[in-house]
């Protein structure tokens, strides 16, 4: 008999501070798009009778949220307890401090002690048959550390960045395989973390620390021990084991975190769990119209015209988010028209111009005695500060030799 699920991650409700406000709530109108998203979560776990939440880690931009966004981030999760829905929850990297002995941002419900509202500390969590409508499962919680509390002997050894990670991701292999070892084979089992995993995509928007991200390997999270991997941390969906059991999900944010996330699906997973065998469905959740535009000017004359012909419409702009990126050399700066752009898409939401105006480099030549160098010392150090090849330089030199040699004749 399988267990129904509901798997999302990354809500990040205060992330975004832009835009226009809603007078009714206060909040920018995109931060409304974030909190009536994790409003058709709950409703759909509510309607569809679903016996588990797993939430994969990241409600807050960061560890402190502010008590307003902390309120809304309650008041919906509490509608989970009141309805009955045993709903697990991991913190993120954004929901933890990096300083040792901190609470993270979503300790209140789990200190509270509200029904069916549980935050795992890691290990296994057996939810019996009483908790789940008479279906048992394992879920094995590995939430989000913080590199900087690794053991002070590592710290004491100065392990760079990279080692330290390296040293981190072989401890997480471990931990997650003395949980599989501890597992009951007989019942459901599954990964329930907040990493990123080798292999996986990044979205354009989101940016991890190379050398410093912490990775799990791919056959760990593939694992034939679980019958399902729920994943937090990256924004995009994706399936890192598509068509093969078991189904190892990132659902992705569930708005647009950033203008680099335009074009992506946003979403959560329902899934039928059994025991090694596991059914899922993508449900993209509704978002507001996004537009990230990007132009690189070539010609002054016609630079409003192009502009202007770039943006949406304004029955498409009518609500959406739109931001402009425009290259061009810095002397076409007075041909950028912005009350003009702006009256374009007055119906936006928000409205974003990035100007990116290129200077023309000039090259320095550091000498003190810069009027003593020959014209073949000038075309060596030229070459130097230029990184031209070796072999280059010395055809450029013998060339060289031969006109400087002609200009003497000729004098």
């Amino acid at each position: 008999m399988s267990v129904k699920i509901l798997h999302f991650a990354d809500a990040h409700i205060d992330s975004y501070t832009g835009g226009r406000i809603d007078p009714q709530t206060t909040f920018p109108y995109h931060t409304g798009d974030f909190l009536k998203a994790l409003d058709e979560i709950v409703e759909t776990a509510i309607s569809g009778q679903v016996q588990l939440v797993l939430f994969a880690g990241d409600a807050y931009r960061n560890a402190t949220p502010v008590p307003t966004y902390q309120r809304e981030w309650q008041r919906r999760l509490i509608r989970l307890s009141e309805a009955g829905i045993t709903t697990l929850m991991i913190p993120g990297n954004h929901d933890i401090s990096n300083a040792a002995g901190r609470a993270s941002a979503l300790q209140e419900l789990d200190t509270l002690k509200v029904p069916f509202l549980h935050l795992a500390a890691g290990g296994v969590h057996l939810f019996t048959p009483e908790e789940l409508d008479g279906v048992p499962v394992q879920v094995l919680a590995v939430p989000w550390m913080p590199l900087s509390r690794i053991s002070a002997k590592d710290r004491e050894n100065k392990l760079t960045p990279e080692e330290r990670s390296a040293r981190f991701e072989q401890e997480l292999d471990k931990r997650i395989r003395a949980g599989i070892g501890k597992a009951d084979p007989d019942l459901p089992l599954i990964l329930l973390t907040h990493y990123s995993v080798q292999g996986s995509t990044y979205p354009s928007g989101q940016i991890a620390e190379l050398g410093r991200e912490v990775a799990l390997s791919r056959a760990l999270v593939c694992d034939p021990a679980f019958s399902y991997t729920a994943l937090g941390h990256i924004h995009l969906y994706q399936d890192l084991n598509e068509g093969q059991q078991p189904p190892v999900i990132y659902p992705g944010s569930i708005e647009r975190v950033d203008y680099g996330e335009a074009r992506e699906k946003k979403g959560f997973i329902l899934a039928e769990v059994d025991n090694h065998h596991t059914e899922y469905t993508f449900r993209e959740l509704h978002t507001r119209r996004m537009f990230n535009l990007s132009f690189e000017a070539k010609s002054a004359e016609t630079l409003q015209d192009d502009l202007l012909d770039l943006l949406p419409s304004p029955e498409k702009a009518q609500d959406a988010m739109i931001r402009l990126s425009i290259t061009y050399p810095h002397e076409f700066e007075p041909m950028i028209n912005e009350r003009e752009l702006r009256n374009r898409v007055e119906g936006a939401l928000d409205f974003q111009l990035k100007r990116k105006p290129v200077y023309e480099t000039r090259m320095r030549i550091q000498s003190k005695n810069i009027s003593s160098l020959t014209p073949k010392d000038l075309l060596t150090t030229y070459c130097q500060i230029t990184k031209t090849s070796e072999s280059e330089t010395q055809a450029l030199c013998m060339l060289a030799e031969e006109i400087f040699s002609e200009t003497e004749k000729a004098i």
